[in-house]
């Protein structure tokens, strides 16, 4: 089909001409300048691999295999509408294919690891159902921590599974379990983390210990109760189930502030859209007034040491694998170091924004041997999330999310992991583990790198969507948006210019993007339909690790809201490190 036809009014059409996908002239000179007589043979093509797409090591057989793929006639190159098809092909994708690379021998704690928060909830916080559904989803997107409460049943005899005071509707403890097991190592073969937040009696804790106990078997990590004066590496616990807890009677005394918390929170609305809203900024502006009040604080779950698990049934105190603890004294005694042992210390959101103003370098020195677990504070009733950065920059292992919601965090989150194969697991840099200097996330450093992207043109909309989705009476009107998610020196965003009525939009635009902090970099890519009258209308979106960005010309899929693939819609990008 040649044209399309879009209903204006009952007696009169509009007729627009559906253009084919065409080279952008960028890609036409340099297939001139790699060809000869409108042919790139084999040694053409793998010097255009090694000079433009960097890849230093591409050989006469890989340019083989390239052409090979486009299923061209000509067996010994490609022509420019080939050589075309291999850029915009799944063949060229922005991200290296290097599997598990990272050293997965140093202690959990040297991680960033993929976290969920409320994982069993569906949809909501307040009043969706308990699901042992969303807990297999994020399993297969390669989630290593799962969330469990865990709560007397209605005749107090068993467990469930339930977000507690609320009207969410129950799952039972064991269905949880036994999906957990089923899919725990489908994406990836790293330790999956259960953290248990802890509402049981004595008599049902023993209950979960026996469920645990033959539910995993030999593939549950059980050091015992003595505490570890380092981590266990991931390597060493592939195929492993960690169960990660603290004593209930902390969970006792953290309810009734966190009730508090959330009475005086309660009505705020939530700084995040179902998607829409823009990723929060973390120059200053959310921190800055939060010194005064941090002393003034109630003591979240602090416990008593030893006292506190006086309660604890003995076969579930052998379960813990990793021991979450938080001693009185507030925020210095949270982030005192022991150097005989290690722990794991949970903070809301809202108090980790509040610490980082006063303790910023202290909850960087505490990350390097211990765990520390940030999650969404209590009013995000919609499933939201915050910025993930935050804890990132600060050496944070699990930045917990609510994985079955959407939107421009959650999309970061799902950026950040798809570093080092998938598995979960992302090696933290270097100077977050620097012994002789702690690093200091507020200093601006000098430049490290810049990065040059070129946004040449796009295509699949037409294919993944009805004709008459983004504008009933017109082809649409597509604008792309990219920039970076990183320390605040380094974050931005930009967008092309708005071309309309094309399905195949070439905008053939180049942004630069200096990072300070590279390593900790994110690519943002979000394409939107311009609407005059509404609000504009999404298109598309991906978020790429900088890290294992590959130079050079490539072909970046895009993903929906909620994070799943399309099937055609793509860009053709080019990324330099200048």
């Amino acid at each position: 089909m040649s044209k399309q036809t879009y209903r204006v009014c009952f007696c009169f059409q509009r007729r627009f001409r559906l253009a084919v996908s065409e080279a952008p002239e960028d890609i036409k000179k340099l297939f001139e300048q790699y060809s000869e007589n409108g042919i790139m043979t084999i040694d053409g093509l793998q010097r255009f691999l090694v000079e433009v797409q960097k890849e230093d090591k591409a050989t006469r057989e890989d340019a083989q295999k390239i052409i090979d793929s486009v299923k061209h006639f000509h067996r010994k190159g490609v022509n420019l509408e080939a050589f075309f098809k291999y850029l915009f092909g799944d063949i060229n994708p922005p991200l290296a294919s290097l599997g598990v690379h990272h050293d997965m021998s140093a202690p959990l704690s040297h991680y960033f690891i993929y976290t969920g928060h409320n994982s069993y909830l569906t949809g909501n916080q307040l009043s969706s159902e308990c699901s042992d559904v969303p807990i297999i989803n994020a399993l297969k997107r390669g989630v290593r921590v799962i969330e469990l409460d865990i709560w007397p049943n209605s005749t107090k005899d068993d467990v469930d599974v339930l977000h507690g005071g609320t009207l969410t509707t129950p799952v039972e403890l064991i269905k949880c379990l036994r999906s957990i097991k089923e899919y725990a190592f489908v994406a990836s073969e790293y330790p999956v983390v259960i953290t248990l937040e802890d509402h049981l009696t004595p008599n049902l804790q023993a209950k979960v210990a026996e469920m645990v106990t033959q539910t995993f078997g030999e593939i549950l990590f059980s050091p015992g109760p003595e505490c570890f004066k380092e981590f266990p590496c991931p390597e060493s616990l592939k195929r492993r189930i960690i169960i990660s807890t603290k004593p209930p009677k902390e969970y006792l005394e953290a309810k009734e502030v966190k009730d508090k918390e959330d009475d005086s929170q309660r009505g705020k609305a939530s700084d995040e859209e179902a998607w829409g809203n823009e990723v929060p900024d973390l120059k200053g502006s959310h921190v800055a007034n939060y010194k005064n009040d941090l002393d003034e604080e109630d003591e979240e779950d602090t416990d008593d040491g030893d006292k506190s698990q006086h309660s604890l049934a003995p076969e579930y105190k052998h379960l813990i694998g990793i021991l979450a603890r938080k001693p009185k004294g507030g925020l210095d005694a949270w982030l005192r170091v022991d150097p005989d042992k290690v722990t794991r210390l949970s903070m809301s959101e809202q108090k980790f924004e509040k610490a980082v103003v006063t303790h910023g370098k202290q909850i960087v020195r505490f990350t390097r041997r211990n765990v520390l677990r940030v999650y969404p504070k209590s009013t995000r009733f919609d499933s939201s999330n915050y910025n993930p950065l935050i804890g990132w920059m600060h050496g944070v292992q699990m930045v917990a999310f609510n994985m079955q919601g959407h939107g421009r965090s959650l999309w970061l989150m799902h950026g950040m992991f798809k570093a080092n194969g998938g598995c979960g697991y992302v090696k933290k840099p270097d100077f977050l583990l620097n012994a002789e200097e702690v690093f200091d996330p507020k200093i601006k450093l000098p430049v490290k790198t810049t990065l040059k992207v070129t946004v040449y043109t796009g295509e699949g909309w037409y294919y993944d969507f009805h004709h008459t989705h983004f504008d009933a009476y017109s082809p649409p009107d597509f604008y792309t948006r990219v920039g970076i998610a990183g320390v605040p020196a380094d974050s931005v965003m930009k967008k092309t210019k708005i071309l309309e009525d094309n399905w195949l939009p070439s905008w053939n635009e180049v942004f630069e993007f200096p990072l300070t902090v590279p390593e900790l970099a994110l690519l943002r890519i979000e394409v939107h339909e311009y609407d005059m009258s509404e609000k504009d209308d999404f298109g598309g979106q991906t978020c790429l690790p900088i890290s294992e960005l590959r130079s050079g010309i490539r072909a970046v899929p895009l993903y929906s809201r909620k994070g799943e693939k399309y099937n055609s819609v793509k860009l053709l990008m080019r990324f330099e490190f200048i």
